[in-house]
């Protein structure tokens, strides 16, 4: 560069560029104030906007079969919060109610657990082989949109007892959204990433330990927490059809017996189950991936 073109700051051009300098300083310096979008991060907030949520459904609810409304929707036999409140304590006066929910959460968790190992192993080998791919995709696309209630009659069929059946339509619900979203998650891996490794003398195995799995980590967690969400649906339905146990088959035994509070307190049952599930999903995913945490993963 011409020294000659270089820009000079004549004493009267300092003191200004001094000024702005040091403003520009001071503005980066300055703490941003707390704003309202701040404070629905916290905790507090959280727990707060929760109780609204939940407390307003259960306001609902209570007007709904207080006054027993009837808009086309009826709730003239729909039984009231504090009737479901009742049942629980009546139903927890023996091990019944808590051995179907132990049972129901044993049989979702297995299949879950072979669908995650299945479905990560076999996403990851279809989106990064492509021969392997086209030898798997074909076949698995034919089973995927057959809905995992419609394998009831063939698994009782292909399975020595129902309990591995009920296991097996489960793992079936969970497989394809926890399959899907891994290969998703493979594909979009920057092409970048796997040149660079290449360059400086990776194996395949590293490759896929070091470079695959992480950057694919995002979807395959999104799949994990999608597919808890239809496992629990098939689990549901598979102990409604088939099961002797479970807290399906409490829910539809109840409705056979004509016991409405016992369905409520299934239905509720079912969903705080389901939440728990989906919370040690988003727990685990935190502390597998902190950096998107660091890097503000939350929109």
């Amino acid at each position: 560069m011409n020294p000659a073109a270089a820009p000079v700051h004549t004493a009267t051009q300092r003191p200004a560029l001094s000024a702005i300098q040091g403003g520009k300083s001071a503005a980066a310096e300055t703490p941003r104030p707390f704003s309202f979008g701040d404070w629905l991060d916290t905790t507090l907030a959280r727990i707060v906007l929760g109780s609204i949520s939940i407390g307003g459904v259960l306001l609902a609810w209570y007007l709904a079969t207080r006054y027993q409304l009837d808009f086309y929707v009826r709730f003239g036999n729909i039984p009231t919060p504090m009737d479901v409140l009742d049942k629980m304590r009546e139903v927890n006066q023996s091990t019944r109610f808590l051995t179907n929910v132990g049972i129901s959460l044993r049989r979702v968790l297995m299949g879950f657990a072979i669908a995650g190992v299945l479905g990560i192993g076999l996403g990851i080998l279809i989106g990064r082989y492509r021969l392997f791919r086209s030898l798997t995709m074909p076949a698995l696309e034919i089973f995927r949109p057959i809905p995992a209630i419609a394998w009831v009659p063939m698994a009782i069929m292909l399975w020595p007892s129902n309990e591995v059946s009920i296991v097996f339509i489960t793992f079936l619900g969970a497989f394809f959204p926890i399959l899907i979203n891994t290969i998703h998650g493979v594909e979009e891996i920057d092409e970048v990433l796997f040149r660079a490794a290449r360059s400086l003398g990776t194996r395949e195995i590293d490759l896929i330990l070091y470079v695959v799995v992480p950057g694919a980590l995002q979807h395959i967690f999104t799949g994990l927490s999608v597919g808890m969400g239809v496992a629990w649906v098939s689990l549901i339905a598979a102990e409604m059809i088939s099961g002797q146990f479970g807290i399906g088959y409490f829910t539809w035994e109840a409705y056979s017996l004509i016991s409405y509070a016992e369905i409520a307190l299934g239905m509720i049952t079912i969903g705080i189950l389901g939440l728990l599930c989906s919370k040690a999903i988003q727990l685990t995913s935190r502390l597998a991936m902190p950096w998107m945490a660091a890097a503000g993963g939350k929109k």
